[in-house]
């Protein structure tokens, strides 16, 4: 079987490049107090980040959904996030490494996100990634968002880059359902936000990393259609 490395690295942002947890936690503990409720510690809210505002409200308020209330809340949630967007967040530790060895290598890597662009753009640009990203997709990007391939075919395209030949890495169900649809070795981001209850042995991915670093394994080169490091079954 021929090995090739990749031509793409595409990354998940919130829980995968960049841990965001401390500047979101902060602005739910904002809404909180505002509410009359005390703090709550950012062990607790970690977990839930990936699974966007609707996990975090529903911790923080007990707001689903579908909750007549719910899109004023995380309105204002949003709002206090954006404000302070930027304050701790920082890249993963070990990945400021990973983004220069691809760029050393001439290896294009990018973000899709289901962030809204109106929060990955300044968050991007607050780190100095903007400019170095060969693509940026956000959630409303496109009329669908992962886990939808679309996203990721649409990511691909812009960095002119082959799906097949290409690595996504994600914290989330929904990263490697995406990842798998759309052709792509998928990855997932261990030291991200998961949670107790997550399984990702289940999820279908490629392989499980530990740290960012555990990505150079998978730089020099790739099996094409069967992954190198078979992901963890206890893990």
């Amino acid at each position: 079987m021929r090995t090739i490395p990749p031509s793409g690295v595409l990354f998940d942002l919130d829980g995968t490049l960049l841990d965001t947890a401390p500047d979101l936690a902060a602005a739910l503990n904002r809404l909180r107090c505002a509410h009359g409720e005390s703090e709550l510690p950012l062990e607790a809210i970690r977990p839930t980040i990936s699974q966007g505002s609707p996990g975090m409200l529903n911790l923080g308020f007990g707001r689903t959904l579908d909750d007549p209330l719910y899109p004023a809340l995380n309105q204002r949630f949003l709002d206090l996030y954006r404000e302070f967007i930027a304050v701790e967040t920082v890249l993963f530790p070990g990945m400021g490494e990973v983004l220069a060895y691809l760029e050393a290598n001439c290896i294009r890597w990018g973000v899709v996100t289901n962030k809204p662009g109106w929060l990955t753009e300044p968050l991007m640009k607050a780190l100095n990634l903007w400019s170095r990203a060969a693509c940026v997709v956000s959630g409303d990007t496109l009329s669908k968002r992962k886990p939808d391939p679309e996203p990721l075919w649409y990511a691909c395209e812009q960095m002119g880059v082959a799906p097949g030949q290409s690595l996504y890495v994600g914290d989330a169900e929904r990263d490697m359902q995406a990842g798998k649809q759309a052709g792509m070795i998928a990855l997932v981001a261990g030291f991200g936000y998961l949670g107790t209850e997550d399984r990702p042995e289940e999820w279908g991915a490629d392989g499980f990393l530990e740290q960012p670093a555990d990505l150079f394994g998978w730089l020099g080169a790739v099996e094409v259609g069967i992954a190198t490091r078979a992901l963890d079954l206890n893990k």
